[in-house]
């Protein structure tokens, strides 16, 4: 059903024009994580990632025109300004700097502000880096006080409550849906975890009983069904087309990108349907002209933080009808060697670092593209997704990257 509140409460953010240049990503760097990297600081841990992103690019810093640092609440590192103290470290000086925050969607947001930089003309090579070091202080306690208490109310009390009530509506509409798909989720997240050195939470002899025994965190949701906690970085270079074909590269195109934000607690607000990133993956199908999901793209990279939103985000990329995605799941169409793998990295419920994760979506797809994703690459991916969400459950990205240049279906 169309949401009444539609008009008043979805903003476009970001929107694709025909005279924008193309870009290519040319090169990705993930730093290793853990829940403690107690090993470096903010600006190592970014000059990590920066490092291994222009290794893979093969360029030096004299190469970079701009750099965008994103981070997410200063209070999870306990900095105020982390970009001037990052883009020093890093060896951006002399360089134009701009720093991104969009919450959980902060990498995403800093991937396509370098789309947009690059995209407009303004610069030929861009560096976009983001990150968190979330043990510098308390994650909860960072989220509580960004959130209102009267607004926010069910963030403030902590993300899995708010996602457990999302879960509860979700499964009042759709009775078919069960706990033990969240376990099968969770089971295949940390499973192809094994493939991803990078990843965080691995865990080989996990079985779907195993999870389905742990303790609630909040019902519906037991321990596993969330994501860990991580220390983490990703940085991405980005070149128009003349620089990118100018190297005998690989590279991943940037196709369509999009964002949209909702409203947080407006009355009719239905938490079991996401009709941001509805709006945002329409957006970003209509700029290639992606009209069947689920039979045009090969790979999906989902910000999955909880298990439950691999299903409602399903829902909300267009890939089955409302309510029917654990079908995909129970088929086996979105597992490793299926129709359509989502999250061959093992996703956020491996790996988050909040301020990297969704940058990690975008360069994982980019590692698809480039055919470079080792042991987690999807044979004969050629078109791929990258989700992000964050805030109070609004704030939903998408970009659309492909192995060629032109597109076209």
């Amino acid at each position: 059903m169309r949401n009444p509140a539609w008009d008043c409460n979805l903003t476009l953010c970001i929107y694709w024009r025909d005279n924008m240049n193309k870009v290519a990503i040319v090169g990705t760097g993930q730093t290793v994580t853990r829940t403690k990297r107690k090993d470096v600081n903010l600006p190592e841990l970014m000059r990590e990632a920066v490092n291994r992103a222009l290794e893979s690019a093969d360029l030096e810093f004299k190469d970079i025109d701009a750099i965008c640092v994103g981070n997410s609440p200063e209070m999870f590192d306990g900095v105020n300004h982390p970009e001037k103290w990052v883009a020093d470290s890093i060896g951006g000086r002399n360089l134009p700097v701009i720093r991104t925050h969009t919450g959980g969607t902060v990498g995403a947001s800093t991937g396509i502000f370098g789309w947009y930089a690059v995209s407009s003309g303004m610069f030929d090579t861009v560096l976009v880096v983001s990150g968190n070091k979330l043990t510098e202080t308390s994650v909860q306690k960072g989220l509580s006080y960004v959130y209102s208490p009267i607004y926010g109310r069910e963030y403030a009390a902590g993300a899995p409550s708010a996602v457990a009530n999302q879960a509860r509506m979700y499964m009042h509409l759709y009775p078919e849906v069960t706990e033990r798909h969240f376990a099968m989720i969770g089971v295949k997240a940390r499973k192809n975890a094994m493939n991803n050195p990078y990843a965080t939470l691995k865990l080989p002899n996990v079985t779907v009983d195993m999870l389905m025994n742990l303790p609630y965190l909040s019902t519906p949701l037991r321990q596993l069904d969330s994501c860990p906690t991580s220390d983490g970085a990703c940085a991405m270079v980005l070149q128009t087309r003349e620089k990118a074909k100018d190297r005998n590269r690989p590279k991943s195109w940037i196709q369509a990108v999009s964002a949209i934000s909702d409203g947080t607690n407006y009355p009719d607000r239905n938490w079991a349907y996401p009709i941001a990133l509805e709006k945002a993956a329409l957006t970003a199908y209509k700029q290639v002209g992606i009209t069947n999901p689920l039979e045009q793209l090969d790979v999906i990279e989902m910000y999955d933080a909880f298990t439950v939103q691999e299903l409602i985000w399903s829902d909300g990329l267009q890939l089955c009808e409302r309510g029917k995605s654990y079908q995909l799941l129970e088929e086996g169409i979105t597992s490793m060697g299926g129709k359509l793998p989502i999250n061959p990295s093992g996703g956020v419920l491996s790996n988050n670092s909040i301020g990297a994760t969704a940058m990690i979506r975008q360069a994982e797809i980019a590692l698809q593209m480039m055919e470079q994703a080792g042991d987690r690459q999807v044979e004969g991916a050629r078109v791929g997704l990258a989700h992000g969400w964050g805030g109070f459950i609004q704030f939903h990205t998408v970009m659309i990257q492909s192995k060629e240049e032109e597109l076209s279906f």
